[in-house]
């Protein structure tokens, strides 16, 4: 699988993450344990970077954290990422050939 594949299928994941604490995140006691879980799937797509995902653990009122999808944002930020990188590897695969030929 392609690195711009697997961005793509953690968007999926990711809006599927956050339309679940939007809608049931709002029933009380589930919201923040919903939070945790989420922060630890965040960790298992995004790594180190998945950590920002926490601070909807530490906002226990559950009336913010629904409104920004953080796994989402995360999600968009690799993929442009995965892009720039398939960009740049064309590039130099272009810049490449015309310097032999």
């Amino acid at each position: 699988m392609t690195p711009l594949t697997k961005a793509k299928v953690k968007l999926v994941i990711a809006v599927v993450i956050d339309l679940i604490d939007f809608t049931a995140g709002r029933v009380i006691g589930f919201g923040t344990a919903f939070d945790v879980v989420s922060t630890a799937f965040a960790v298992a797509l995004f790594g180190w970077k998945g950590l920002i995902q926490a601070w909807e653990v530490v906002e226990v009122t559950d009336q913010i954290d629904g409104f920004v999808p953080t796994l989402t944002l995360l999600a968009l930020a690799e993929l442009r990422a995965a892009r720039k990188a398939v960009k740049e590897d064309e590039g130099e695969v272009i810049e490449g050939t015309a310097k032999e030929v």
